[in-house]
């Protein structure tokens, strides 16, 4: 081998070595120049080894002679370097030790208030939320008024500007609250005027508001809308051209912005130290006003919408102490609003928290056909039977089932198109112009199109398969019926996709739970669908407020219970005796509607009823899911629950469901008159 090498040109060597030294400039000393000398000498040792000894030794000395010589050179160099890696070193250590002790204090909060619950035995205090204790509510009471100073300038932007003459739930406690520079947190049901809560206020304030919202698009129709209105809005994103983010930067340090509201995403915030270094100084010569952080449930990692980018903005309040923040959100449960809380150092915000249901949206949850095609003949028939010519959403799983799903409802006549992250960007902006315009009617779409829909006339939301968790689901039907007239909120549930959508989210934190959660709604026929979603939420009320706006509460169904723990023990029988070989759940179902004579009880039902019990299992533990790894994907298999020896003596009661009066009766009563509002929303 060395043969070979020593053919090899000088020239070969050089480059790599001067590559070499130019990566680490204090781990090599050789002097390139030195290359044919050290050639020769390679050559000349491996002639004659034995005469060679002294010479290396000799050569091995003036090496490390050369070597200390080059240390004392690079030393300095290496000690800067040195010196700021330990800077950043104690930085990160800073920056974990503040994120543990923000987390102990928030263990803290929590265990004050068990112990407070614990002590005082009051059923009252026991059902609150923390933040609705009776002091909080007296602080959330104060800020209801008009007799600020700032009252009638509100009132008149309101009217002016916005075109409207009232606000909606908790819109003016926000406004005062943010104009008094106190942290707020509002949450507020889609479509309820989040919006407003600090576009409003950032026109009555010196300096400059920062909107920090989770979508360039989103961002791009705000400030457009904004503009119409003769409102200074700009923004800094990915898109923003360097001379327009030139011009931003100069006007956030002039003593007198012309910006009132600045647009980012929460990416700028962690990511721009020339973005961070701007408001430093816009802050330092009092032109920041407020920061709005829209969506703020993605800050917290138990919400539906987590960003890792998010959880940076708790920098904001160590950075700007003094100025104050206000997080909006449409979902929002006890448990993220008090993690959001910690996470941004608020801990002392103004929690307001709007009533969530809406009465004019009417939630149903169907059986979802066996086969493509008869699913999308059911949602053409139910387009047909009450909105024909209207606007509407189908939310699918997939972009396949999205283009499957358009050209079916094309095929029947209706005007659909797709929307999905798969288009581009000029595609995407040309079919939401169109569906706006009522140019198309149906927007077959993932959930790439979502957060900030600014169309009040949605009649029907419909989804083909169902949501990951009850949050995204809350926010994608709450896109339906802004303008307060009647409208549909469809979910058709299956079994196949229960088994998709757990595979999807096993690898997520909290994706289990947010789904077990999702499948409860779907199969709890007795309970009120608002009542769920709003309990979901932390409304304890008592009182049903639905007035038969839901499948459960219009009474087209009636119910019927049945024994099926003959039909349980069969089925267990099955998933034990196929164990080496788990089964899926649409094995299971094949194997019980095969039995024969070997499960006869399994034999009177029907292959929909069958698949409702084996999900009644699952819900009940009598059987449990099993993952498994393959080299293209994950598989869910079925095995027996921790509670299935509970079969062996006792008895299951299962409700099962038939039609008492036909759908088309209920839905000419609740949607036949659409010319007056049943509830007035804002867009």
């Amino acid at each position: 081998m060395w043969h070979r090498a020593l053919k090899l040109p000088q020239r070969r060597f050089r480059v790599p070595a001067k590559m070499l030294q130019a990566q680490n400039h204090k781990g090599l000393y050789q002097a390139v120049g030195n290359m044919p000398q050290l050639w020769d000498d390679v050559r000349s040792s491996l002639d004659n080894p034995t005469a060679s000894r002294a010479e290396n030794s000799r050569r091995q000395s003036l090496l490390e002679v050369e070597h200390k010589r080059n240390w004392k050179k690079t030393k300095p160099i290496s000690r800067v370097h040195g010196l700021h890696v330990k800077q950043q070193d104690i930085s990160n250590r800073i920056s974990e030790k503040e994120r543990e002790l923000e987390q102990l204090k928030y263990a803290q909060k929590l265990v004050q208030l068990q112990i407070s619950e614990s002590n005082g035995r009051n059923p009252t205090l026991q059902n609150m939320t923390p933040w609705m204790t009776p002091q909080s509510q007296m602080c959330v009471d104060q800020w209801k008024v008009e007799n600020f100073n700032w009252s009638p300038q509100v009132r008149s932007k309101l009217e002016e500007l916005f075109h409207l003459k009232n606000f909606w739930p908790k819109q003016l406690e926000a406004i005062n609250a943010t104009m008094s520079n106190q942290d707020v947190l509002l949450i507020t049901s889609t479509g309820g005027g989040k919006s407003l809560c600090y576009q409003l206020p950032a026109l009555l304030s010196t300096g400059v508001t920062v909107v920090i919202s989770p979508l360039v698009s989103l961002i791009e129709d705000q400030v457009l809308s904004l503009r119409k209105r003769g409102i200074a809005a700009r923004m800094l994103t990915s898109r923003t051209s360097p001379d327009e983010a030139l011009c931003i930067y100069d006007d956030l340090q002039s003593n007198h912005p012309e910006i009132k509201l600045l647009y980012l995403t929460p990416e700028k915030i962690s990511k721009s130290k020339k973005l961070m270094s701007q408001l430093d100084k816009c802050y330092k010569a009092h032109n920041l006003s407020r920061f709005a952080i829209d969506e703020v449930h993605c800050v917290s990692q138990w919400g539906n919408d987590f960003r890792p980018d998010y959880k940076y903005l708790g920098i904001l309040k160590r950075q700007f102490r003094d100025v104050p923040i206000i997080g909006l959100t449409a979902t929002a449960t006890n448990k993220v609003t008090e993690d959001t809380k910690n996470i941004l150092n608020i801990s002392d915000a103004v929690v307001l928290r709007a009533p969530l249901f809406r009465s004019n949206l009417f939630y149903e949850v169907r059986a979802k056909p066996d086969t493509h095609q008869k699913v999308v003949k059911d949602i053409s028939d139910t387009v047909k039977l009450s909105f024909n010519g209207e606007s509407g959403l189908v939310y699918c799983l997939s972009r396949r089932n999205c283009t499957d799903v358009c050209k079916g409802l094309q095929s029947h006549g209706l005007s659909a198109a797709v929307y999905h992250a798969g288009l581009t960007s000029e595609e995407k902006t040309e079919t939401h112009q169109k569906w706006i315009n009522n140019e198309i009617k149906i927007l077959c779409s993932t959930v790439a199109f979502g957060m900030g829909i600014d169309k009040p006339d949605v009649r029907f939301v419909i989804h083909h398969s169902m949501s990951k968790s009850i949050e995204c689901y809350f926010q994608e039907s709450g896109r339906a019926g802004r303008d307060g007239h009647p409208a549909l909120c469809l979910l058709y549930f299956g079994y196949s996709d229960v088994f998709r959508l757990s595979s999807m989210v096993f690898t997520q934190t909290f994706g289990p739970e947010n789904l077990e959660k999702m499948l409860e709604y779907c199969q709890s026929s007795n309970a009120c669908r608002h009542r769920f979603i709003g309990r979901h939420f932390g409304d304890e009320s008592d009182t049903c407020k639905c007035t038969g706006m839901c499948d459960v509460c219009s009474g087209f169904r009636a119910k019927i219970s049945h024994d099926i723990t003959e039909a349980c023990r069969a089925l267990l029988a099955i998933v034990k005796a196929s164990r080496g070989n788990d089964l899926t759940g649409r094995q299971l179902i094949i194997k019980a509607r095969q039995g024969g004579t070997e499960n006869p009880e399994l034999k009177r039902y029907t292959k929909e009823k069958l698949q409702s019990i084996v999900l009644y299992m699952l819900q009940k533990q009598y059987l449990s899911k099993l993952y498994c790894f393959t080299s293209y994907d994950k598989v869910l298999y079925l095995v027996p629950g921790p509670k299935s020896h509970d079969l062996k003596a006792g008895k299951v009661q299962m409700d099962f469901y038939v039609a008492k009066r036909p759908r088309e009766t209920i839905y000419k009563k609740r949607f036949c008159n659409k010319l007056t509002p049943i509830v007035k929303t804002s867009t």
